[in-house]
């Protein structure tokens, strides 16, 4: 049985209980649901090189296209704070499976939207402009998704297997980039790339959509959080905005989990959505091979967070954080420093890197234990969504633009931020357990 504690707002579930075929399902469920949205939400980035040359003007600079491309790009997590704070509000007032299935709705349609647009040879300047209109509502819906899926899986586990279910969860998010990645790939196999130009770049912009209305349909059958029906009988939900309440009574742990959003914006954004273009435009690596490797690379991510998330449960959370951020700081100089090297130690470089990226798992375990059942989804969804709209969205126009300069312009800004990550590891907050204890191994 869940019960709630006043000390900090709620358990995140039964401390007792372990994984049964319940858990099982809505793990899998809101992973496969994660999957399908954050396709939808990155597919653009593998295709950012294509959107430049259609949607803006053929005589622009190579760079400056490539920035404009990528600032589109930086638009959809600008307009997460917004989408996040109004689906976390109704997530801590109506409940949490209404809003996370709302949210995967507001990701498919401009999606959709995104594969049937005109380009600019054919409507001019209205192109590009309609192109950020459907990123910005990518961007609110993704907004609510992910701090809501967080939220969700955590209060439905057990405490013992909590950072098993939130690693799991946070594996099949990051499962979308992969399934994007492989799409690209065939895509640019099956295709020539006057083709992919011409018309095959619409398909899978076409596919997530399809896939967001599968994953609206597949979340009818998850159920309501124990955490939230409990506060829902005793009438302890928010009794204020939640919003207001987390200004004034959780700054710290705001200022906490925007701290390790910008790692964790840093590691996936630089990492393994902006090194594909980057391997191609800086060091020429072919098409097909750069997102070949950065397959692999996602794909270690994916089991680096399952392990991630196997080791908290194991040896508690400042360990694991101690050891992953240096571990991330070593790799990505190893990788960078590499390059262009030779088709296998790219591939082996990036795996290792992309592992050791999996450490950003432990974000949505922290922030979701950082903040009381009433105000959690609110809480988490504002303390990352603002850190990812400010730090998430301009990091690929700063990298482009560091890149003028210097070449290791990803490996210094990884590093310098994985440092952060283990400076903050050090603080008690970010290792506080369920009850408000410091976590540790599980008994």
């Amino acid at each position: 049985m869940t019960t709630l504690n006043p000390a900090n707002g709620g358990a995140t579930a039964a401390p007792s209980r372990t994984l049964n075929r319940h858990d099982y399902q809505t793990l899998g469920l809101s992973a496969l649901g994660g999957t399908l949205e954050f396709y939808d939400f990155v597919i653009y980035v593998f295709f950012a090189t294509v959107l430049g040359n259609l949607f803006f003007p053929a005589d622009m600079p190579d760079w400056l296209r490539l920035l404009q491309t990528f600032g589109i790009f930086a638009a959809g997590y600008l307009a997460r704070p917004i989408g996040g704070i109004v689906i976390a509000h109704f997530g801590d007032k109506l409940g949490r499976k209404r809003m996370f299935t709302l949210s995967i709705f507001l990701m498919a349609v401009p999606t959709l939207v995104i594969g049937l647009l005109p380009t600019y040879a054919s409507i001019g300047v209205a192109a590009p402009l309609l192109l950020l209109a459907m990123r910005v509502l990518q961007g609110a819906a993704i907004g609510g998704e992910m701090p809501g899926a967080w939220v969700f899986v955590a209060e439905h586990v057990p405490a013992k297997r909590y950072g098993l279910g939130v690693g799991t969860l946070t594996a099949g998010i990051t499962g979308g980039i992969l399934l994007g990645s492989l799409v690209a790939i065939a895509l640019n196999k099956h295709y020539t790339p006057v083709e992919v130009n011409d018309f095959a770049w619409r398909i899978p912009f076409i596919l997530g959509g399809i896939f967001g209305l599968i994953s609206v349909y597949l979340r009818r059958f998850l159920q309501e959080t124990p955490v939230f029906q409990e506060m829902a009988a005793l009438r302890h939900g928010a009794r204020e905005m939640p919003v207001k309440t987390i200004l004034r009574e959780h700054r710290a742990a705001s200022v906490l989990v925007g701290l390790l959003t910008w790692v964790l914006s840093a590691a996936i954004v630089v990492v393994v959505l902006f090194t594909p273009t980057y391997l191609q435009k800086v060091h020429h690596i072919p098409v097909t091979l750069a997102l070949e490797a950065n397959a692999v690379a996602t794909l270690m991510l994916t089991l680096g967070c399952v392990l991630v998330g196997w080791a908290v449960d194991r040896f508690g959370t400042r360990l694991v954080m101690l050891l992953g951020f240096p571990g991330l700081f070593i790799t990505s100089y190893l990788f960078y420093t590499g390059l262009p090297g030779t088709p296998v130690s790219l591939v082996l470089g990036y795996a290792l890197v992309g592992l050791f990226v999996g450490i950003i798992a432990v974000v949505p375990m922290v922030g979701v234990r950082a903040f009381p059942a009433a105000v959690r989804f609110t809480g988490l969804s504002f303390s990352y969504n603002m850190s990812y709209a400010i730090f998430g969205g301009l990091t690929p126009i700063i990298i482009t633009t560091w890149l003028q300069r210097d070449v290791m312009a990803p490996a210094h800004y990884v590093g310098g931020l994985a440092v952060l990550g283990f400076v903050v590891g050090l603080l008690p907050l970010s290792h506080r357990g369920h009850m408000g204890k410091k976590d540790g191994p599980a008994s």
